[in-house]
């Protein structure tokens, strides 16, 4: 098919991502957020926080009747979370593959927690799994007013017109 051209628009959306108090405590924030820049990725939201037992409890409510639940929040509670917002086509789905595999061990080399991460109680870092997980997120961490609408010098270079 000569001359057929396919375009596939991707949504610009945003995504939570936090790096957990291993992360920080490890000194990997600058590496992590790299990562997401050399992507084409643009922060819109950053800062740090320790969060208190509430949010924690809120943030991972899904998990509460699992075991591991108070263990959770005892750890995301236990020392600094850089939490960050993300922008860009995709970012959801390209973060996920970013970060890799839940478990360590089982993240492919190149990934975040495949190059970083010990074990999956220690795994680095957050980032949300859909777009409705993201939205809950953001509005959890973030005030609207924190969160900053801005274009990249190299925005035409990051994406297609």
């Amino acid at each position: 098919m000569a001359g057929f051209l396919l375009v596939i628009f991707m949504a610009t959306e945003r995504t939570f991502i936090a790096i957990k108090p291993d992360g920080v405590q490890r000194g990997l924030v600058g590496e992590i957020l790299g990562r997401f820049e050399r992507k084409g990725f643009k922060l819109v939201g950053l800062k740090q926080i320790t969060p208190s037992r509430d949010l924690a409890e809120q943030h991972y409510g899904v998990h509460k009747e699992r075991p591991f639940f108070s263990g959770l929040v005892d750890f995301i509670t236990s020392g600094p979370v850089v939490a960050m917002v993300w922008e860009g086509d995709g970012v959801i789905a390209s973060a996920r593959k970013l970060i890799g595999a839940t478990k360590p061990l089982e993240a492919e080399p190149g990934t975040i927690r495949g190059d970083l991460a010990v074990n999956i109680g220690r795994n680095v870092i957050h980032g949300s799994d859909a777009a409705e997980t993201a939205q809950f997120e953001i509005g959890l961490w973030f005030q609207p007013s924190e969160l900053n609408d801005w274009s990249p010098s190299d925005q035409s270079w990051r994406v297609e017109a």
